[in-house]
C-alpha cells in the first residue's frame, strides 16, 4: 500500500497505491473538490488530462447535504458520479465541527449540526461519518474527529483529544463492518486516523501514541493552520513526527502555502491539501516560481508574457497575462477558470519538483532556494 523509497533527513520519498488509479508518488498535494468539483469551473477531466493531479479530495459533510450520499451511492459512487478515475480522499466532517462552531453541539455520541443551507438538524457521529464515506466509495476515509479552535484551554483540548480517540475506535469498528458488506461501493476503502491536541506538545504526543495502536492505513495531523503562528505549527509537527508509524503515510491536513509544503516535507510529511491555490486564484492571486502576483494589477494590462515563463501549464502555454487580467476586469468566468487551473498545476508541479529533488538527493538545496522565495511578491 505505502512504501518509503528513500529519505533525506526526515523528508520521505514514497509510493502509495489504493483501489483506484495507478501508483501515487509522494510527497503529494491533493486537489480540493469539496462538493465533487473544483471551485472555478474545473472538471475531473481537467484534473486528469491537464493538471497532473494524483489525488482528489471531497467533503463528507457537504456531499451528505447535497446531493446526498445516498444519491451518490445510487449513481455508482463518487468516482463514477464525477468521472474521476484516480484516488479520492474524503474528509470526515470533523473540520465542520470547528468551522460551524456556531451551528453545532458536541456530545459523546457525536455532533448535532444546524445545516448551513437551511438550518435543519443533522446528527453526525463516528458511525454516521463512516456510513456516508462508505456510500461515497472514496479510497481514503478520514476518521471523525474534533478540530479544536485556537486558542483552546489545556483542559478542553485534553478532553477533546481523549474523545477523538474514543471516536477513532468506533470509526475503526464501523469501517471494518462496512467494508465487509457484500454491497459496499468500495470494499478496499482505507481509514486514516487523525492526531489532535491543539498546540500542546504533550497532548499531541500522547494522542499520537494512542492512535498509533489502532491499526489505521495512515495517520494525519489535524487541527493546525487554524490561526496559530506558523512556527508553532512546525514545532507541533516536529514533536509528533517521531511517534508516527514509519511504514504508514503521513498527512498534514489543510496546509498550506508553498513554503508550508516544503517545510512540511522537511519534517516528514507525505500528503497535503489546501483550498488556498483555488481560492486565491478566484481572486486573481497567482503562484509563480518567482513568487506570487496579483493578475488584476494595472501593470499587466499590456503584458504579452505568460503568467509564469517557467511554467508549462495549459494556461501559460496559451494565454497572456494581459488576457487573463482582462477576463477578471470583465468579470468573465473564464478568468477564474484559467487562474484556478494555473494555481493547481503549480501546486502539483511543486510536489513533483520536491520528489525530483529527493530522487536526486538535493532536497536541502531546493528547500533553501524556494521555501522563502515562493512566498514573496513578484
Amino acid at each position: 500500500m505505502f512504501k518509503v523509497l528513500k529519505k533525506q533527513g526526515k523528508a520521505r520519498r514514497g509510493q502509495f497505491q489504493c483501489a483506484h488509479g495507478g501508483v501515487v508518488q509522494t510527497p503529494v498535494f491533493m486537489n480540493v473538490g469539496t462538493q465533487a468539483a473544483i471551485k472555478g469551473g474545473v472538471s475531473a477531466l481537467d484534473l486528469r488530462d491537464e493538471l497532473k493531479t494524483q489525488i482528489e479530495l471531497s467533503n463528507t459533510y457537504h456531499l451528505h447535504l447535497r446531493p446526498g450520499d445516498d444519491v451518490v451511492r445510487q449513481m455508482g459512487g463518487l468516482h463514477k458520479f464525477m468521472r474521476w478515475d484516480g484516488p479520492i480522499l474524503t474528509d470526515s466532517g470533523g473540520f465542520q465541527v470547528f468551522s460551524l462552531a456556531g451551528l453545532r453541539k458536541i456530545k459523546e455520541e457525536g455532533v448535532t449540526f444546524a445545516s448551513h443551507l437551511d438550518g435543519h438538524r443533522i446528527f453526525m457521529g463516528p458511525e454516521e461519518s463512516m456510513q456516508i464515506q462508505s456510500n461515497l466509495g472514496s479510497d481514503i476515509a478520514m476518521a471523525f474527529d474534533e478540530c479544536v479552535e485556537n486558542p483552546a484551554t489545556y483542559e478542553y483540548a485534553k478532553a477533546s483529544c481523549e474523545r477523538t480517540l474514543r471516536w477513532l475506535e468506533r470509526c475503526k469498528a464501523e469501517h471494518d463492518r462496512l467494508n465487509a458488506l457484500p454491497d459496499t461501493v468500495n470494499p478496499r476503502q482505507m481509514l486514516f486516523g487523525i492526531n489532535q491536541g491543539a498546540t500542546f506538545p504533550d497532548l499531541r504526543i500522547w494522542h499520537m501514541q494512542q492512535i498509533a495502536k489502532i491499526d489505521c492505513d495512515g495517520y494525519a495531523i489535524g487541527g493546525l493552520a487554524v490561526g496559530e503562528p506558523t512556527q508553532t505549527m512546525y514545532d507541533i509537527i516536529d514533536a509528533v513526527e517521531p511517534y508516527m508509524p514509519e511504514d504508514k503515510p503521513r498527512y498534514l491536513m489543510g496546509v498550506g502555502t508553498p513554503s508550508n509544503i516544503i517545510e512540511g516535507v522537511a519534517r516528514g510529511v507525505d500528503f497535503f491539501d489546501c483550498v488556498m491555490p483555488a481560492r486565491n486564484a478566484r481572486h486573481g492571486k497567482l503562484f509563480t516560481w518567482d513568487g506570487t502576483l496579483n493578475i488584476k494589477n494595472a501593470k499587466y494590462k499590456l503584458d504579452e508574457g505568460p503568467i509564469d515563463s517557467k511554467c508549462d501549464c495549459p494556461v501559460c502555454r496559451n494565454f497572456s497575462r494581459a488576457y487573463v487580467r482582462h477576463l477578471f476586469a470583465a468579470e468573465e468566468m473564464l478568468g477564474m477558470r484559467l487562474a484556478v487551473m494555473h494555481n493547481l498545476y503549480f501546486y502539483n508541479q511543486l510536489t513533483a519538483k520536491i520528489r525530483d529533488a529527493l530522487d536526486e538527493d538535493c532536497f536541502d538545496q531546493f528547500r533553501q532556494e524556494y521555501s522563502v522565495k515562493l512566498g514573496e511578491r513578484v
